[in-house]
């Protein structure tokens, strides 16, 4: 049996960072699990730019930005196994895990990090009506064959959903010679950036239909046509409104599942509103001395917000393995009211904040002109104006120790006030 002070499970940038920070702090004895052949995750088939402008100040590929990471985790001399796939984890923070070169291992950690990224939902969740014919892929699927493998996945494409991984291809695949002939949504508002809806679809006249899903599906051996319907309030697609679009490719842009099989076999109590571990102002889940940070928590817009949240995770550890996390104290638990879907992290204690600490969450619906609402047991501690808010865009709300003085509960709910109640 192996053993270390901390396992990072997960070479993404939730992963990297974390280690690197807890080596900062002190922590030596690391070792960072990964499943792929390459550290980095899925940075390494995000080849357009957009990376960095928070954490570096600059404009950087994915590549790019993984490869500083991954050089400073190499120069501190962090131990790291490529192949290794975890079997399981256990409460009391033992690893099982398999690899080429180890074979089967039991792995005995004093403290783990979970970082395991998120997936993507495939058609199987979606219950498509139509046939089953080729052509029919996720698009993180589309981008590692495009940019990694080198294969075209098609000529006439259809993007179902409006997520940002299916905007960024659909300017991919327009600049490799494709026609996107749209994109669809059900909801009445994009899943993406307005960034990219703006540089991906906007730029290159791609059509976005909101309102909008695929009702057939056509083809026996390959992709034919797609039948896009508008749909109703119920997102019910709507008799009358069809139009048959010939085409070869369909890809998928439908949500991400944060990846938790090993959260769940830990032991770890799990948000059904993120599908990720419920973690404190420390990211620190509801088993003692595991950690968890990154889309393994909920899903992230930037990989910059990424990195931090590994960094403060990897901060917590060292803190944990020598001993100077103070447990006992009262602690805060964060509501989402009316307007948010969810709030992470989960719950706060004040004492422990060593700074601000940004509270993550993300809004049910399109508001304009609206407040964001801090109050405890009825009483407002904070208040900021947005202009919009979005579900596509995470909000980041930053607390002080000071603004939590005022909490009077051991509650904090935080409530969209619509433009018609600011009058």
């Amino acid at each position: 049996m192996s053993e270390y002070d901390l396992v990072v499970v997960g070479g993404g940038p939730a992963g990297l960072a974390a280690a690197i920070a807890a080596h900062h702090q002190g922590v030596r004895r690391i070792v960072v699990l990964e499943r792929e052949k390459e550290l980095g995750g899925i940075l390494q088939q995000c080849i357009h730019n957009g990376f960095g402008l928070f954490v570096f100040r600059e404009e950087l590929t994915g590549p790019e930005y993984a490869e500083r990471f991954i050089r400073e985790l190499q120069s501190v001399g962090i131990t790291y196994r490529l192949e290794t796939m975890v079997l399981n984890i256990t409460s009391q923070r033992l690893i099982e895990a398999v690899s080429p070169g180890h074979g089967y291992e039991l792995i005995s950690a004093r403290a783990i990090i979970l970082a395991m990224g998120c997936r993507e939902r495939s058609r199987g969740a979606l219950s498509l009506p139509g046939t089953r014919p080729a052509g029919i892929f996720t698009a993180g699927t589309a981008q590692r064959l495009i940019n990694i493998e080198g294969y075209m996945v098609g000529r006439r494409i259809i993007i179902l959903g409006s997520g940002d991984i299916g905007l960024i291809m659909a300017r991919r695949l327009t600049l490799e010679g494709a026609r996107v002939l749209a994109v669809a949504e059900i909801l009445s508002y994009s899943s993406g950036l307005t960034r990219n809806i703006v540089q991906c679809l906007h730029d290159y006249d791609i059509p976005l239909l909101l309102s909008h899903t695929i009702s057939a599906i056509r083809g026996r051996q390959r992709v034919e046509a797609v039948v896009i319907s508008q749909v109703d309030a119920m997102r019910r697609p709507l008799p009358g409104t069809e139009i048959e679009y010939p085409c070869d490719t369909v890809l998928l842009s439908v949500g991400l599942i944060p990846e938790n099989e090993l959260s769940q076999k830990a032991g770890v109590a799990l948000d059904p509103r993120t599908s990720g571990p419920q973690v404190n102002e420390s990211m620190q889940t509801t088993v003692t001395g595991i950690f968890a940070c990154g889309n393994v928590v909920h899903v992230h817009d930037l990989v910059d917000y990424v990195t931090e949240e590994g960094q403060r995770a990897g901060r917590a550890a060292a803190r944990y393995l020598a001993d100077r996390m103070v447990s006992g104290d009262p602690v805060i638990r964060t509501i989402p009211g009316p307007g948010v879907r969810y709030i992470v992290p989960h719950c706060i204690s004040p004492q422990r904040l060593d700074g601000a600490l940004h509270l993550m969450l993300r809004v049910d619906n399109l508001y304009r002109n609206a407040r964001l609402r801090i109050a405890s047991a009825g009483h407002i501690l904070k208040e900021i104006r947005r202009e919009l808010l979005t579900p596509g865009e995470m909000e980041r709300l930053r607390l002080t120790p000071d603004d939590l003085v005022g909490a009077v509960s051991e509650q904090l709910t935080i409530s969209v006030i619509p433009y018609e109640s600011n009058r």
